[in-house]
């Protein structure tokens, strides 16, 4: 991407090493000189990432998707990027390897009453319009001094911005939107289902209790999207366009695949049985059934021998 990410690196890399993953396979675009940025490698050091290819997009997705002769093949592909990679991540979901999420451009929606803070909230949304043109922000609100205000503070911020063309391009993909009143703002919002959402309302807490739909949600004047990108503890890899209805963001559990193990005794296939037989009758699985009912009836021979 265009900017160095190191962040997203610890996002992955510590809770894969957590979880126990033997090899951890980094791949990066190079910048101009054909290096990975050198804040990216050094994440990856203290990550105990020892593979780093200077590989990134699509074509990063493929090779670790099927090998190559220098990139091994994975189990897992981790990460977000942008509409071409999310494509190529579900791509080879479909041929055996598989994604945390659909993690594509950034987005942040921000739900404020008379009770924010424009110049806080003009903030918020530039720290997601800056990560690139296909960004999106959305501003939600019952009151119209809100956006006028939020809109003022915008251009002031944006005249600052090191990537201000970056931004202002994010914003032409976005919009501000006057609602009647808070429930159809909730409704909304979990119909758009935000990467990241921002409440910042009275009462923020108990509206943030009715938000079903979203990767991450920050609760509060002072919960800006930035805390969670990098240091308030949560993950920062999260679902976008609308996935966060399915998806949840990656957490340790991410890195984790689950074996479920029984042993059943000769008293335990006796108190099962019947159970078991039944439900497999139900379904017409007599082969099913037969499993339990050829146990059951040597158990049975045995008593009587």
């Amino acid at each position: 991407g265009s900017a160095p990410l190191f962040s997203t690196v610890l996002m992955l890399g510590v809770p894969a090493k957590l979880a126990g993953c033997r090899e951890i396979v980094l791949c990066s675009p190079p910048n101009a000189e054909g290096k990975i940025n050198d804040a990216i490698l050094y994440a990856a050091q203290i990550c105990g990432i020892t593979k780093a290819f200077k590989i990134g997009g699509a074509q990063a997705v493929g090779a670790m998707a099927f090998g190559t002769e220098t990139v091994p093949q994975v189990y897992k592909i981790f990460g977000p990027g942008n509409q071409f990679v999310t494509e190529a991540k579900q791509q080879v979901s479909k041929t055996g390897t598989a994604i945390d999420m659909p993690a594509g451009p950034s987005e942040v929606a921000v739900l404020a009453d008379e009770t924010c803070v424009p110049a806080f909230v003009a903030a918020d949304l530039l720290s997601q319009a800056e990560h690139g043109t296909d960004s999106q922000v959305m501003l939600v609100t019952t009151n119209e001094t809100v956006i006028k205000e939020t809109l003022s503070e915008l251009v002031k911020q944006l005249a600052r911005l090191p990537r201000q063309a970056i931004a202002e391009k994010a914003l032409e993909n976005s919009a501000a939107i006057l609602v009647e009143d808070l429930d159809e703002a909730v409704e909304l919002l979990n119909e758009y289902a935000a990467e990241h959402l921002i409440i910042a309302t009275k009462n923020a807490a108990e509206i943030a209790e009715e938000i079903t739909n979203a990767g991450s949600v920050f609760i509060g004047n002072y919960s800006c999207e930035a805390a969670g990108d990098y240091a308030s503890g949560t993950n920062h890899t999260l679902p976008t366009n609308g996935y966060a209805k399915a998806f949840s963001g990656v957490s340790l559990d991410s890195f984790v695949k689950k074996i479920t193990f029984q042993m059943l005794t000769e008293k335990g296939i006796l108190n099962l049985g019947k159970t078991i037989e039944t439900m497999a009758e139900a379904e017409n699985l007599d082969a099913h059934k037969r499993a339990v009912s050829i146990r059951v009836e040597r158990l049975a021979v045995n008593e009587k021998g």
